[in-house]
């Protein structure tokens, strides 16, 4: 084999470990992306099954009810145009409270409800997550054109 042969094979398989590499990059970053959903997106069905997201809203006024164990919660996040029922087992934050801000992460179940890993909640006054914002601001367009 002549030196440029040899050359030429070393880049070759040099470029292809290079996309390999790239590839399994790629596939682990996806796996842990975790997206935001409002409770409008998830009622048009937006979501993968299974798939791992984020929802944000607000807690419903009167919705909050805790189970005998004093751990397992029960919740509606709203964006005031649809509402989605959450379940949480943990210790809430302390800010957690109805009518306020808060972003959940975890996955539907088949009931479709929305089984919470983990829970944030707003921590002043002023402040709300933008995705939030955005979502009860579309939310309020939408039932205002119709």
């Amino acid at each position: 084999m002549k030196t440029r042969h040899k050359r030429m094979a070393f880049v070759l398989i040099g470029l292809a470990g290079v996309g390999i590499a790239a590839a399994l990059l790629l596939r682990a970053f996806n796996s842990n992306l975790v997206f935001f959903y409002s409770p409008t997106q998830v009622h048009a069905g937006e979501i993968e099954p299974g798939r791992t997201f984020r929802l944000g809203g607000l807690v419903s006024e009167g919705s909050v009810r805790r189970i005998g164990d004093g751990l397992t919660v029960h919740f509606l996040v709203t964006d005031e145009g649809k509402t989605v029922p959450v379940q949480y087992t943990g210790i809430l934050p302390d800010l957690f409270r109805e009518g306020q801000g808060v972003v959940t992460q975890g996955h539907l179940n088949e009931d479709g409800v929305f089984i919470a890993k983990e829970v944030l909640a707003k921590h002043d006054e002023t402040y709300m997550p933008r995705e939030v914002a955005e979502a009860l601001e579309q939310a309020k367009t939408r039932s205002d054109n119709e």
